[in-house]
């Protein structure tokens, strides 16, 4: 018998492993639906704060995730708009303070984007609450864990990537 504490257990296809209870597809996708929407509008209440669009704050992120300085060119990639639409979105961050264009000293056409240390300390203030709550959920897990957590994302990050680059 199955107390109300206990998961059920699932039923399996013959030659299957069974899947936890929680960890099938449906599962997985519906918590991801719902993180991604508590995040989006965390998003969209700093934009509105800031005077920002939405896709201002993609290209803020992909900035400060950038492996490298980041290009207006990999920018319009990454976000997947026109080159007219990033050139707007860099004019409003610049506008409101939010990054600087520098240009390379070796070659002055290139242009790299770089998050504006102030600006860095009102994203910081805003999302302060979600990394206390990352924190905290963080600390419900062993770091065995975390790391099968980790592996998940970093692989779902690359099946994602590959839909976009059109790969899939």
């Amino acid at each position: 018998m199955v107390t109300a504490d206990e998961p059920k257990p699932q039923a399996t296809a013959p030659g299957r492993s069974r899947t936890p209870a929680g960890a099938d597809l449906q599962s997985l996708a519906v918590q991801l639906r719902r993180m991604n929407g508590e995040i989006n509008r965390l998003v969209h209440g700093f934009a509105g704060d800031q005077g920002l669009h939405a896709t201002d704050v993609q290209a803020l992120a992909a900035i400060l995730d950038a492996d490298e300085p980041m290009t207006p060119g990999r920018l319009r990639e990454h976000l997947g708009l026109t080159s007219g639409a990033v050139t707007a979105c860099v004019d409003r961050l610049e506008s409101a303070g939010h990054i600087r264009r520098v240009r390379e000293s070796s070659d002055r056409r290139v242009v790299h984007l770089h998050y504006a240390s102030d600006a860095r300390v009102a994203a910081r203030t805003y999302f302060r609450p979600l990394a206390r709550a990352a924190e905290e959920a963080r600390e419900r897990f062993t770091q065995d864990e975390l790391a099968v957590v980790a592996r998940f994302l970093t692989a779902m990050n690359e099946e994602l990537s590959l839909l976009r680059s059109g790969g899939a």
